[in-house]
């Protein structure tokens, strides 16, 4: 089956042979949707929170957005390899934040149909069942720069009606919310283990808008807690090229964080070909919380996955 061709609803692609001969896995799927999600940022400065959206956003410089900014986590400006570019005091970087000049990726622990996100806790925020990372920065984040989503585990958990408390403030609330406050909102896209999806709708409703091969529509509509807007075909995200590949393998992350993220499905128990059992977004026996985003979704101004020596964090 041709990956790049539109999938009818019910479709599943078996991705074996991605590019040429070469099996591709769907780690790497998710690093080329995350990649895309800064294609045509221009000058700005990215802020992959997670080990595949850092390796996404040096893909993306690597090749299609070469004027794209990575910074070390800390107080540097630096090229995909880590190397020094430029200094960024925080107060700079600030400015960069709340002026529309930064596009983060953050994860979620749940998110809702117009893209409001949740970090903070699990149930009633006056008495909550857990208690997670906090809102942090994702009200600035959403309100002032591009926000776009990560989330590793696509489950009814995280994918819910309606968020118990609102951190990251989706299209409903922006509009509620007055014009003024919509000056630098946008939530370009989500990325998940199993699709990529978007609020380019009418009423800025979660629009499916491609699945990853050997994922079908049906398995992206049950792991998800409301009713997506599904157009009539769905296309497969696309393949790397030869050269992405390349560099996802050999420069950006030879050793294979991406794939401890997302294992795939093909390699046994650790991955998954639709929805595990409980899915995700919940919390352990002892508290800590298991959701994308309580580990790695940090709302503030730090993030990344890929350690800052490659090039990895973004602030």
């Amino acid at each position: 089956m041709n990956e790049g061709a539109g999938a009818v609803k019910g479709a599943v692609a078996m991705s074996g042979d991605g590019v040429g001969a070469v099996r591709v896995t769907r780690a790497e799927y998710c690093v080329i949707a995350c990649a895309e999600a800064w294609r045509g940022d221009g000058e700005v400065l990215a802020s992959p929170m997670g080990a595949i959206p850092s390796v996404g956003a040096r893909l993306a410089r690597l090749t299609f957005s070469p004027d794209l900014l990575l910074t070390d986590g800390e107080a540097l400006l630096v090229a995909p390899d880590g190397t020094p570019e430029g200094w960024l005091p925080y107060r700079r970087h600030l400015t960069a934040v709340t002026g529309g000049r930064r596009h983060v990726m953050m994860g979620a622990s749940q998110i809702d149909r117009f893209g409001n996100q949740n970090i903070a806790c699990v149930g009633d925020w006056s008495r909550p069942r857990r208690q997670l990372l906090g809102v942090r920065g994702a009200p600035v984040n959403t309100l002032n720069n591009p926000t776009s989503y990560w989330i590793p585990r696509h489950s009814p958990r995280v994918f819910v009606e309606r968020v118990d408390m609102v951190c990251g403030v989706g299209y409903d609330r922006i509009a509620a919310a007055g014009p003024g406050a919509a000056r630098f909102h946008r939530l370009p896209r989500v990325v998940t283990d199993l699709a990529v999806l978007d609020f380019a709708t009418p009423d800025h409703s979660m629009r499916l808008v491609s699945v990853h091969p050997g994922v079908s529509v049906e398995q992206v509509a049950e792991a998800t807690g409301f009713a997506l807007t599904v157009p009539d075909e769905v296309p497969f995200t696309r393949d790397p090229t030869p050269e992405e590949l390349e560099l996802i393998r050999t420069v950006i992350d030879p050793g294979g964080l991406r794939e401890r993220e997302v294992p795939d499905p093909r390699d046994g128990p650790g991955g998954r070909t639709g929805v595990s059992p409980g899915g995700a977004g919940g919390a352990s026996a002892t508290g800590a919380a298991d959701a994308p985003g309580a580990a790695d979704a940090d709302g503030g101004a730090r993030g990344g996955g890929i350690p800052a020596g490659p090039g990895g964090g973004g602030r």
